[in-house]
């Protein structure tokens, strides 16, 4: 089985801070790691290779520093990766980011099945992985919890989490799944993959290389942008409340009346 996983490298949410002034993520001197559901989803990916066979490769748009999570996806044993890099896919919404995956996708050939995480940390859409699948072409299936492979290879079936409880759902491949991250455990990287991933040639892929249209591409393929964006503020007051039980409960409750809660 011929499986690609696409990746994000995002800013590490535990040292993120945000620019109040022009209402975006300040990335600068803020280590960036790969997107915590992009784990799992070359976690699938892994797994499959280990029951059926195959090949996984990994992908990401981004700067050049993204080799680093190419890397590191090698390291926790992926066959391959790649980077779209060009400075024309600065600005992407998801609509040209999906343009952008699929052109690389097509570059690198035929897959029997596209992985994808849930969603990314930093813009929490969850839209490129179906918007990948349109541009592809292929089926898709979100928010898959359980995955089995049925005997003749060619067909998955998937325990899909819904609001109302969950679907269990059979697929043809090729297709494409994006995964939560109760769906398995992400190994960790062995010595022997992190030697790997130390030696491996890392391709760059131009809006050139991968056949892009220039127009489709970054801030000039965005028909939507974030405009503002704001940080939200709470003014929260704590009051200790004394006196005996009874009165304390008396207290609290006039205190609610006066809040307009009761």
């Amino acid at each position: 089985m011929k499986i690609a996983v696409c990746i994000k490298q995002v800013p590490d949410a535990s040292t993120v801070r945000f620019d109040k002034e022009k209402g975006t993520l300040v990335r600068e001197g803020v280590e960036s790691v790969i997107n915590p559901f992009d784990y799992n989803a070359i976690e699938a990916g892994l797994a499959l290779k280990d029951q059926v066979g195959g090949e996984v490769s990994v992908l990401t748009m981004g700067p050049p520093q993204a080799q680093d999570a190419i890397r590191e996806a090698i390291s926790l044993g992926v066959d391959n990766g790649i980077v779209v890099s060009d400075r024309a896919f600065a600005g992407a919404d998801t609509l040209a980011t999906t343009y952008t995956l699929a052109k690389a996708i097509n570059k690198l050939g035929e897959f029997d099945l596209v992985i994808c995480g849930k969603q990314a940390v930093d813009g929490d859409t969850a839209q490129v992985g179906p918007g990948l699948a349109v541009r592809l072409g292929i089926p898709c299936v979100t928010c898959v919890d359980e995955l089995e492979v049925l005997e003749d290879g060619r067909k998955l079936r998937l325990k899909r989490m819904c609001e109302q409880g969950y679907d269990i759902v059979e697929v043809e491949l090729p297709a494409l799944i994006t995964v939560l991250a109760s769906l398995n455990t992400p190994r960790v990287p062995s010595l022997k993959g992190k030697m790997r991933a130390k030696k491996t040639d890392i391709p760059m892929l131009s809006a050139e290389d991968i056949g892009a249209e220039t127009s489709k591409v970054g801030l000039a393929g965005s028909p939507t942008q974030v405009a503002t964006t704001t940080v939200p503020t709470f003014d929260a007051k704590r009051e200790m409340l004394e006196g005996e039980p009874e009165e304390q409960v008396d207290a609290l409750i006039g205190k609610l009346k006066e809040a307009g809660i009761l």
